[in-house]
């Protein structure tokens, strides 16, 4: 029987230089906030995030991904950022953590 991909277990991906650099550049407790997301991420399956309240996964429609991304989501990585990722297989893609809620989404 085939598994269903939404109910796998979230597999982070960290290695975007972008992410690197707005997560160290994080005060200290700002930075323990992330971590403590991204605890919360790997212990959730796909589904769970899709609903999650708290994290409010949501599409980007007004930017254009990259050519080799299908489509950029937001997710709440604290109370007052957000980050930008993408799904791949079980891989959450994070790209980027913004600095306010507009941001995120190519408002000004």
């Amino acid at each position: 029987m085939a598994r269903n991909p939404e109910e796998a277990a979230i597999k982070l991906d960290l290695n975007n230089s972008t992410f690197q650099k707005n997560w160290l550049q994080l005060e200290k407790s700002e930075r323990d906030r992330v971590t403590n997301t991204l605890c919360k991420l790997i212990q959730l399956t796909w589904s769970q995030l899709y609903k999650d309240q708290g994290l409010k996964w949501e599409k980007i429609s007004s930017i254009k991904p990259p050519a080799d991304i299908n489509t950029i989501y937001s997710l709440r990585i604290t109370q007052s950022r957000r980050a930008t990722a993408y799904r791949e297989g079980d891989f959450l893609r994070f790209l980027t953590i913004q600095q306010d809620h507009d941001s995120t989404y190519g408002k000004k």
